[in-house]
């Protein structure tokens, strides 16, 4: 059965496909496993609705009763976000889930894979997943980043998560042929905070050259995709010295718990929409 049989379109992305409108793709984990109902809920539809105000449209990647859904309507947005029994899925999962029938939010490499499947080449989240600061002892890698070697979609994101290694992650980046953009910045975003200390690989300051770069990579035949790091400004960010506290309180917090694995970064993440009182949303 090809892969095109297991894909569910909305009728506003199908017109989109079908009509060659601009459109960007959006993952579902920040609905399923993110936010609490029903501030997900609408949190993913002012996304939407932003995207929708810059002439584009929106396609919010799940997965809906074993099947891939590009763009989801009103109806299916609610049911994604007030159901509390969805599986986190990343590539590893993906095939598991299709053929149990399940409900679940894509993280970024499963939203690449889907999106790269329905023709869709940007795809903005608010941050990838990367390298753990205990890799020593866990060689826990994001799948996210072996995705960006292998599936030709481009990233725009705030950077990597602040609770990762960022220079591991660039390295990592690096030795898998992926590039790295700053776009408007010197400095490699982290995530909450558009400061990290650590240098972006190349700096782009307009769209125009950055979707250049794009057609040039897949021009010349290269494989994966790209990573665009969009960094907050810094009236949005938090406080460095706070998150870096409130950072080091989660992970503590975790291994007390015996929280491991890809259940890490969303309860940490939890923790500082706790700890910062919804600030870090």
């Amino acid at each position: 059965m090809p892969a095109e049989d297991w894909i569910d379109y909305s009728v506003e992305v199908r017109d989109a496909l079908a009509d060659g409108k601009p459109l960007v793709a959006l993952e579902s984990t920040i609905i399923t496993h993110g936010m609490p109902f029903p501030q997900n809920l609408e949190t993913a539809l002012s996304v939407e609705s932003i995207i929708r105000e810059e002439s584009v449209v929106p396609a919010t990647i799940a997965i809906r009763k074993g099947r891939i859904q590009i763009g989801l309507e009103h109806q299916g947005l609610e049911e994604l976000a007030s159901d509390s029994d969805t599986v986190k899925i990343s590539r590893r999962d993906l095939s598991t889930a299709l053929n149990r029938k399940q409900n679940g939010g894509t993280t970024v490499s499963a939203t690449m894979i889907c999106a790269n499947k329905a023709g869709i080449r940007v795809f903005v989240t608010g941050g990838i997943g990367g390298v753990h600061q205990d890799f020593e002892q866990t060689l826990d890698v994001s799948a996210d980043l072996e995705e960006l070697s292998r599936t030709p979609v481009a990233v725009v994101c705030a950077g990597v998560k602040s609770i990762l290694d960022i220079p591991r992650t660039l390295e990592y980046l690096e030795t898998r042929g992926v590039p790295v953009i700053g776009f408007g910045c010197d400095e490699f975003p982290a995530f909450y905070t558009p400061f990290s200390g650590v240098k972006a690989p190349f700096r782009m300051n307009d769209e125009e050259e950055t979707a250049s770069c794009m057609k040039t990579h897949w021009d010349l035949g290269l494989e994966g995709g790209l990573l665009i790091a969009n960094p907050l400004s810094e009236e949005e960010a938090l406080d460095p010295k706070l998150l870096q506290q409130v950072v080091k309180e989660a992970l503590e917090l975790a291994a007390d718990q015996s929280i491991s694995g890809k259940d890490i970064t969303p309860f940490v993440l939890e923790q500082i929409v706790r700890k910062t009182g919804g600030a870090s949303l």
